[in-house]
């Protein structure tokens, strides 16, 4: 065993500014995929149901893969998230954008599943020590 320990053992570092601002970019861009599919989901129906949780799924996928970490998944998804529940709640006048139709309910539950999936799938690096035994 090394004198370092564990990996699992380590202090947790806060991510670097690059880091920190590539998530935040992609938080907001979660959040304008969100607000796009949500209006063109209900726009072209089946296409457009299609369409929006095929560009949720490439967004959330494209973010693991460019940070190399179910971060880049999570940061997406939780963008898209909270402008999918804001689009939803009522406003005072009593409109709303989603109707009570299936395609709305399929929008949601699929672009959470689509999140969950993405950052499973999500590419993690292994540990740089040669004492581990991930990669054979």
């Amino acid at each position: 065993m090394t004198g370092r320990g564990s990996l699992l053992a380590q202090p947790l570092r806060p991510p670097s500014a690059g880091r920190a601002a590539g998530y935040l970019g992609l938080l907001v861009l979660g959040a304008v995929t969100g607000a796009a599919g949500s209006l063109v989901q209900a726009g072209w129906f089946p296409g457009g149901l299609l369409l929006a949780l095929a560009g949720a799924a490439g967004l959330f996928l494209g973010g693991a893969r460019l940070a190399r970490s179910r971060g880049g998944a999570v940061a997406p998804a939780a963008g898209w998230m909270v402008a999918v529940i804001l689009l939803t709640t009522a406003r005072p006048e009593g409109d709303f954008l989603f109707g009570a139709g299936g395609g709305s309910y399929l929008f949601l539950l699929g672009g959470m599943a689509l999140a969950v999936i993405c950052a499973t799938l999500a590419p993690v690096g292994q540990p740089a020590d040669h004492d581990v035994r991930l990669g054979k």
